[in-house]
């Protein structure tokens, strides 16, 4: 389930559609709202998601913990029926006690200086510590030279997080390869995870696949 609206702007975020009204982009795109959002009733996505018959559910954006109020009642149903749930974050927002309550799953995925948001922006200390006590949370940074491990080694240090992955940046299978090719080694050495991007292998920048 992808929500719309965030509050990021990464320059090279692989889903521009979201939130960039204005073009500023590296695709250099301004997508227009009433195309790109819709307004369903959370009894409605409820629905449909349980329809899919798919015993886990995952919330990307944009970014959904912007919406998690109105998140929670889908959650709690979604759990309620054995579904698993796993909610992408840029890790600049604190989950609610609720959400955390409800049993969901936390892939964070804090920016780097790559993405051209600055620190003060895309690194969130309360958030990224609250996001760090739940347990299950895992940690995924996007990284597109060696020296962005740097980076993240950083960032691990500072706020003592565990489970890290890494994933090449890129929107086209080569892209991911190289980068896979490229960040292995070093991502190994540190004892860390990494990880390609399957949906591009398979499809490219394909919409709604």
């Amino acid at each position: 389930m992808r929500l719309g609206g965030c509050n990021l702007t990464c320059r090279w975020c692989d889903t521009p559609y979201t939130w960039d009204w204005k073009g500023t982009s590296d695709t250099g795109v301004a997508y227009r709202p009433a195309d790109e959002l819709h307004t369903l009733a959370t009894d409605t996505v409820t629905a449909r998601l349980l329809a899919f018959g798919t015993g886990m559910v995952v919330v990307s954006g944009g970014e959904p913990l912007s919406q998690q109020v109105r998140l929670l009642p889908v959650v709690r149903e979604l759990r309620r029926r054995g579904v698993d749930v796993e909610v992408e974050t840029n890790g600049t927002l604190a989950p609610s006690r609720d959400l955390v309550a409800a049993g969901v799953r936390f892939n964070v995925s804090p920016k780097l200086g790559h993405s051209g948001v600055s620190e003060r922006r895309r690194v969130v200390p309360d958030a990224l510590r609250s996001l760090a006590q739940v347990p299950g949370t895992a940690f995924k940074f996007v990284c597109g030279e060696v020296s962005d491990l740097d980076e993240v080694d950083a960032l691990v240090e500072r706020f003592a997080l565990r489970n890290i992955w890494i994933m090449p940046r890129g929107q086209h299978p080569e892209e991911i390869n190289e980068g896979l090719r490229k960040l292995t080694d070093a991502v190994i050495a540190r004892k860390w995870n990494i990880s390609g991007r399957l949906h591009v292998t398979l499809w490219g920048s394909k919409r709604g696949v």
